[in-house]
């Protein structure tokens, strides 16, 4: 990575935000092999994944103001984990997936105190059904519930619930409206709803 940065005439040009779109295309090929690929797939997205890691690491060196590199990057991960994990690192008790999740949301929230908002860290750029499940979570420990759908009408499975969300979009494509628009207008409603509850508490 040193070496393309210094000596790649492309490279060198290249910033954080150019990199915006190579990151989000690596991610999803990394998906793609994790659910539909060979172990040689996952090994070489992986590897696209973890240059992309490299090269941000490598832009955020030459910062003239405020430099890290891939150290840097790894030592805080390993702080962080640490923090989380002090069933492992520190002689606390975990001994179900759930005990595990109390400890790591204690931790997160102890990193996370100047935050005001259960919103406040979401990133908005997701995409729209991802977003949704996230602010949903966020929305109800907030005391905003979204009532599912009724019980006759809700799918019994997650390919059921596959096959629903497609008949969603096709009646938005025969309506000619934009499913992914009216999803997040959808959402920015949720979130004031969410703030007017915390406002309230």
């Amino acid at each position: 990575m040193h070496a393309i940065r210094e000596r790649c005439v492309w490279s060198q040009q290249i910033t954080h935000r150019d990199l915006v779109p190579y990151l989000i295309e690596e991610s999803h090929e990394v998906i793609d092999a994790v659910e539909a690929g060979t172990r040689d797939d996952l090994r070489e997205e992986l590897g696209d994944l973890l240059w992309q890691v490299l090269f941000h690491a490598a832009i955020a060196a030459q910062d003239p103001e405020d430099p890290f590199d891939i150290d840097d990057v790894a030592r805080t991960l390993t702080e962080k984990m640490v923090r989380r994990h002090p069933h492992v690192f520190a002689g606390e008790v975990a001994e179900t997936p759930e005990q595990v999740l109390v400890h790591w949301n204690a931790a997160k929230a102890a990193e996370k105190h100047g935050r005001r908002s259960v919103l406040d860290g979401i990133p908005r750029g997701m995409p729209a059904l991802a977003l949704a499940q996230k602010l949903a979570g966020r929305a109800a420990g907030a005391g905003v519930t979204i009532e599912p759908a009724p019980p006759a009408a809700s799918p019994a499975s997650e390919a059921e619930l596959g096959e629903a969300l497609l008949t969603l979009v096709a009646t938005a494509r025969a309506e000619g409206w934009d499913a992914e628009r009216a999803l997040r207008e959808r959402l920015r409603v949720l979130e004031d709803d969410v703030r007017t509850a915390e406002a309230a508490s």
